[in-house]
């Protein structure tokens, strides 16, 4: 096993951290690849478009509700390849269907609530062998690579697949997303690790899942004195963050006049801010505790938000729009990293599963319902006034951070395994 102090994190983790990166490019390649195939190769309206976006991850996750239980008692890397399995042959088959002439809305809606379902199934899967699999010293080290590898794939993927879309068509980054989740999955069958058999699996399996199976991440959280208000704040900033991205896009493409590439610019840019912040994540926990550091990083990431209310045309609304996003992206990377490895280590070995499912299914939700609700009240008030209400609010949400002493006093206990 990798020691703490440096060096390699272990063969079975560069399996793993393989696995993540070719999935994660090949996810970025794909970048509103099904709204793109919806509309250039379909010619549906915004009305399919916008279900399309909303209620295909919408309908995923509350597939996905009851597989975190499910996941919790069976083995985690078997479920791993099983979704990404999944996700390739629901994935290759909408090219195959274009190019048979017999791709349909339903097909494509059918594919994104399939695919956001073993999303969230094989992250929740993924933590739990994660936690399995290295030192509790470890997991920042980890966690910040899975970031860093995040926002180098999110700047080089959208322009990459843009550029494969104008040579080859809307379907090919669908063919390459596919492909990505089978060489995901040679990657995880080539750990070769022993994947140990988790506690009350065959009690389980005898009488299968109870009502309190599926509710038992939510319980654990909501009852947990540092994970309830982490929950509480990640779904409000989230949520936040995402209901303003369609808004700023209909003030920036539409009343402001910014072409399509110009608008894209403005968000691939700061994204470089991802790896500057993921890099920080490490050197500041060392120097300053991991406290400060995520109480700080939690304050300063929704500092940015209200800056896009005033975004103008011309290069100085661009500049403006790039700054904020800098800014924004780059304490988000320091925070993620160093809020995912405090949720981890809180979290019960015989719990992960369950909490991660039920943490993933709860921002989705979050994330449905305050753009929804974006969007009905920019109809009535303009998308910048929206914009602005949004970045007020953000500017609330460190009060739902916890407490730094409850904080300290959690980074120096490690939970027990409990009763599933």
């Amino acid at each position: 096993m990798a020691s703490g102090t440096g060096g390699s994190l272990g063969r079975a983790f560069g399996w793993l951290w393989t696995a993540y990166a070719v999935s994660t490019l090949g996810t970025w390649l794909a970048f509103e690849a099904f709204p793109i195939v919806a509309i250039r190769a379909l010619h549906v309206g915004p009305i399919e478009v916008s279900l399309l976006a909303a209620a295909g991850p919408a309908v995923g996750a509350a597939l996905a509700l009851p597989l975190g239980p499910w996941v919790e008692f069976r083995r985690k890397r078997p479920v791993m390849v099983g979704m990404d399995l999944l996700r390739f042959v629901v994935l290759v088959s909408l090219p195959l269907a274009y190019v048979l002439g017999v791709l349909s809305f339903a097909q494509l809606l059918f594919a994104q609530v399939v695919v956001g379902a073993a999303d969230i199934t094989f992250n929740a899967a993924s933590g739990a062998c994660l936690k399995s699999l290295l030192p509790r010293e470890d997991l920042l080290r980890a966690s910040a690579r899975f970031e860093s590898t995040m926002w180098t794939s999110s700047v080089i993927g959208p322009p990459l697949g843009g550029a494969m879309i104008g040579m080859f068509g809307p379907v090919v980054t669908l063919l390459a997303d596919a492909l990505s989740y089978l060489l995901s999955a040679l990657g995880i069958s080539a750990m070769r690790t022993a994947s140990p058999e988790p506690e009350h699996r065959s009690e389980r399996a005898t009488r299968g899942m109870s009502r309190g199976d599926l509710l038992a991440g939510w319980r654990f959280i909501l009852g947990h004195r540092t994970l309830r208000p982490l929950f509480f704040n990640n779904l409000l900033v989230n949520g936040l963050i995402m209901a303003s991205l369609p808004l700023l896009a209909v003030l920036m493409l539409g009343r402001l006049g910014f072409a399509p590439w110009q608008y894209a610019l403005a968000f691939a840019l700061p994204c470089l801010g991802g790896l500057l912040g993921s890099r920080l994540a490490r050197p500041l926990v060392a120097r300053y505790g991991r406290t400060p550091v995520l109480w700080t990083s939690g304050v300063l990431r929704v500092c940015w938000s209200l800056g896009l209310a005033f975004v103008g045309p011309g290069v100085a609304g661009l500049a403006l729009v790039m700054v904020v996003e800098f800014g924004l992206i780059t304490c988000s990377a320091v925070y993620n990293p160093v809020f995912a490895t405090t949720r981890l280590e809180q979290t019960p070995t015989d719990r992960v599963a369950r909490t991660l499912s039920a943490w993933s299914v709860g921002t989705k939700g979050s994330v449905a319902l305050l753009t929804g609700l974006g969007g009905l009240l920019a109809a009535a008030i303009g998308p910048r006034a929206v914009i602005a209400l949004a970045g007020v609010l953000m500017l609330a949400t460190p009060l739902l951070l916890p407490r730094r002493a409850a904080l300290r006093q959690a980074e120096a206990v490690e939970p027990v395994p409990t009763a599933a």
